[in-house]
């Protein structure tokens, strides 16, 4: 099963140090049963897509709690057993929760797929919406609307052994 785990620039760095994504649990994204009833889509890329979105957005968050860290959105796209993903049947329809799933342990960095990672370009956008996000989680319309802005930029895909470039730059 592919999901999406969220990071930051800093956290990637961690990970990259320690070869793995951890220490468990771990919040990620995946296709999940929700989601699929959610999106009421059969097209895998298009279920897949709206996974890699959800993580962004769980990235955007790690990054409203970090206020020091480079503001790009990163996701890490990592192919795992089906076993290894857990989905709480609670929160399967929570528009907050569409796509998540734990992985309860650590994740070796050799089975991430992909890295995606905001565009310098993005930095500014980023940046206001992580600011705007307690707000808009809080029911302001013009928080939103910035938070919303975030989306408006596509990450950009990166091979795994593109890492130590995305890190050092």
């Amino acid at each position: 099963m592919r999901v999406y785990v969220p990071l930051t620039l800093p956290a990637l760095a961690q990970a990259h140090r320690a070869g793995e994504l951890g220490p468990g649990p771990l919040t990620a994204y995946a296709v999940t049963p929700g989601l699929r009833e959610w999106y009421v889509s059969d097209d895998i890329e298009e279920l897949e897509y709206a996974a890699l979105t959800r993580a962004a957005h769980g990235s955007l968050r790690l990054l409203a709690a970090d206020p020091g860290a480079v503001r790009k959105r990163v996701v890490v796209a990592v192919d795992i057993a089906d076993g290894a993903v857990h989905a709480d049947p609670d929160r399967a329809l929570d528009p907050d929760a569409l796509g998540e799933v734990r992985l309860e342990t650590a994740v070796p960095l050799a089975k991430a797929a992909a890295v995606h990672v905001d565009a310098d370009d993005a930095a500014v956008d980023v940046a206001k919406a992580a600011e705007a996000l307690a707000a808009a989680d809080g029911g302001d319309a013009d928080a939103q609307f910035v938070v919303d802005g975030a989306d408006d930029h596509e990450l950009l895909w990166f091979a795994t052994q593109e890492i130590e470039h995305l890190i050092a730059g």
